[in-house]
């Protein structure tokens, strides 16, 4: 029983070639194995058939999951212009992939249908990988709906803010607004680590008005008052770029039950009327601490993040890392571009094949089998995949 993976990348105007040639370096490397599953991050400027025409042009019906992101991410750093490919190989895995199109407008039934799905099956899934719309859907109850103790790990997919547009790609089928499913099979094992760089300052807000995803109101004025009177910026420019966009790296964080970690909801963006547009539904009367990041705890959390995967994946050896990181962090690290991806390799090396992304939010697996997966924002997620000793 054998398991390796292998990544790729490739820039070309041409979204086709790029595809093709991204899936042709790791192809490459991987000599004689079959392809049991290609993971592929594109930046959301690509057009998505383009790119999966190039793909499946070499990997004929191997199965293929991804989703539009701000930047892609590999072992040599973030890539805005870069498609990325990564294949893992052999005997020990087996997948397959699924496609909802539908997911933006039937969140809830989306789970459902995944559950069905699974049922289905006589082998149970060891694993299973969503990318869903980050811009449209509603995550929450997606989860809410999945079975307890179900095990899923994925992202929120980032995509062109102004036009609220990401999309997702199960095998040769894309598009906008949909969720894109792996179900894994075989000798795998699979380590997760996670964490953030930021922190509570100490301002204090109350939630006092909320609908859906839009948060109206802090202390009873506009959101975007209530940033301006901290910042010192005048309200009505939170509504225009840049700052309707750097908000997200100015989230909220919440009291948990249980728990001294605050839950940490992030903007998407400023709307006109000053509110916030959320991807997380917000309670009225909860109390929210404004919190700041750095690019040094950045660094320390992608560290732990990492040592935790490690830890989790016990005895089995270290194969292929997945990484998506909250696009916060790729804003708060502007002026120093891959250092986070240099920090997870001082924890897992330089010999493991890393592929990932900046997105809008990070799908963790429950704490235990009585919970269900969990929605994170300004997170860094390490999935670290590996081969059970049992099967060698």
């Amino acid at each position: 029983m054998t398991l390796i993976a292998a990544v790729g990348q490739a820039q070309s105007r041409d979204a086709r070639k790029a595809g093709m040639q991204a899936t042709h370096q790791a192809l490459h490397q991987l000599g004689t194995l079959s392809p049991a599953l290609c993971l592929v991050m594109v930046p959301y400027r690509y057009d998505p058939e383009q790119v999966i025409n190039g793909v499946a042009s070499l990997l004929s019906n191997t199965p293929t999951l991804g989703c539009s992101v701000s930047s892609a991410l590999s072992q040599e750093g973030a890539f805005s212009h870069s498609v990325i490919v990564a294949i893992l190989a052999g005997d020990a895995l087996q997948a397959e992939t699924h496609w909802f199109p539908t997911y933006s407008q039937a969140s809830a039934e989306t789970a459902i249908r995944i559950s069905q799905l699974l049922s289905y099956e006589q082998q149970p899934a060891e694993q299973v990988i969503v990318f869903a719309d980050g811009l449209n859907g509603n995550a929450d109850e997606f989860l809410a709906e999945l079975p307890a103790g179900l095990s899923v790990l994925g992202g929120l997919s980032s995509g062109d803010m102004r036009s609220a547009n990401s999309f997702q790609i199960a095998g040769t089928q894309s598009g906008m607004g949909g969720l894109a499913a792996a179900f894994l099979r075989g000798s795998i094992k699979t380590g997760i680590g996670y964490g953030h760089g930021w922190h509570a300052v100490g301002s204090h807000f109350r939630v006092t008005r909320s609908r859906g995803f839009w948060l109206r109101t802090l202390d009873g004025h506009p959101a975007s008052e209530s940033y301006s009177n901290l910042f010192g910026r005048p309200a009505r420019e939170w509504a225009f770029p840049p700052l309707n966009y750097m908000s997200r790296i100015y989230p909220l964080g919440f009291e948990q039950l249980y728990t001294d970690e605050l839950l940490v909801r992030a903007p998407l963006r400023v709307e006109a009327d000053g509110s916030f547009r959320m991807n997380s539904g917000l309670r009225e009367g909860s109390d929210a601490y404004l919190m700041v990041g750095s690019p040094s705890d950045c660094k320390d959390a992608a560290r732990q993040a990492t040592r935790q995967a490690l830890q989790a994946l016990g005895t089995a050896k270290p194969v292929f890392a997945l990484v998506l990181i909250d696009l916060s962090w790729q804003l708060l690290l502007q002026a120093h571009p891959g250092e986070e991806i240099q920090a997870i390799q001082e924890e897992l090396g330089l010999n493991v094949p890393l592929a990932g992304g900046y997105t809008l939010g990070q799908i963790v697996p429950p704490r235990d089998l009585n919970s269900r997966p969990d929605l994170l924002n300004q997170h860094i997620l390490v999935a670290i995949f590996g081969e059970n000793e049992k099967a060698k």
